[in-house]
């Protein structure tokens, strides 16, 4: 019997007060050097291996738009995405960075896989270029947010931006932000 191919699974924007959470399936079918966490990458670097992962893999990039993360919440839309790439990328062997499979079946999970396994530092890489991408585009749209320099984190910037002209579509409504959604006391 041929052995399973293996998918790595990685997800990025899980933590922002903007944009999407994106994730990336990959199965490479041939090896792209220089694979590593993409938050250990240049942007640069991330730009450079992201048509090289596309040329040599099969792969599936989901994304959940700020909205959905609200309605749906982070675990859901994880779970939704993991299927939708089982879906597919079909009759592989699939591994997510992390400790959770968020209630799915058949996915095996490794913490920092995205900084071990070639596979998932491709989806690591994927995702992040799909979702710094996006947010780039988003500065453009909302340029007094500088989503083109934090891409939607909660960096000192943002938060006073955030204060100032308050959230914009593309904002996380059920994400806290300090100082922004504490009951004034004066």
């Amino acid at each position: 019997m041929p052995k399973k191919p293996l998918c790595g699974i990685d997800e990025a924007g899980r933590g922002p007060l903007a944009g999407s959470l994106v994730m990336a399936g990959v199965i490479l079918k041939n090896p792209v050097e220089g694979l590593m966490d993409s938050k250990k990458l240049t942007e640069k670097k991330r730009e450079a291996l992201f048509p090289l992962v596309i040329e040599n893999s099969g792969y599936h990039i989901v994304s959940f738009s700020a909205q959905e993360v609200d309605e749906l919440g982070i675990s859901k839309c994880l779970q939704k995405g993991l299927q939708s790439i089982q879906k597919h990328l079909p009759g592989a062997v699939y591994l997510f960075d992390g400790n959770s499979t968020f209630g799915v079946e058949n996915i095996e999970t490794m913490v920092k896989a995205d900084d071990k396994i070639p596979e998932v530092s491709a989806a690591s890489i994927l995702a992040k270029v799909t979702r710094d991408r996006e947010m780039i585009e988003m500065a453009e749209k909302y340029p007094e947010y500088g989503f083109e320099k934090h891409k939607g984190y909660g960096t000192k910037a943002h938060i006073e931006a955030l204060v100032k002209y308050d959230r914009c579509e593309i904002h996380r409504k059920t994400f806290r932000v300090k100082g922004l959604d504490e009951p004034k006391l004066f």
